[in-house]
């Protein structure tokens, strides 16, 4: 995080409602990249092994249904992600 109460990507970019983000997503035993709006940005309490409680960033999106591999997506449901292994790919994608 750059600075306290942003969350950003890996690469240092803010996130904010309405980007166009890319993420890594599970499907079975494989992981593929996909596509989604993020709907909500916040930051949930965790308690780690040693540490103690720290606070993970993680964002609501919603799956555009563009991704990678051949099968299709069962669902197209909102989901609580990371912000580990988010990419910023256009800003303000879902407020046009």
């Amino acid at each position: 995080m750059a600075k306290r109460g942003v969350v950003t990507d890996y690469a240092g970019n803010e996130l904010y409602p309405g980007d166009l983000v890319a993420y890594a997503a599970r499907q079975g035993n494989r992981v593929r990249q996909a596509d989604a709006v993020v709907l909500e940005v916040t930051a949930k309490r965790a308690t780690v092994a040693g540490v103690g409680a720290v606070l993970v960033p993680v964002l609501r999106v919603q799956p555009t249904g563009i991704e990678s591999g051949f099968t299709k997506r069962r669902t197209i449901t909102p989901q609580w992600i990371t912000a580990e292994h988010v990419r910023l790919i256009q800003r303000g994608y879902g407020n046009q």
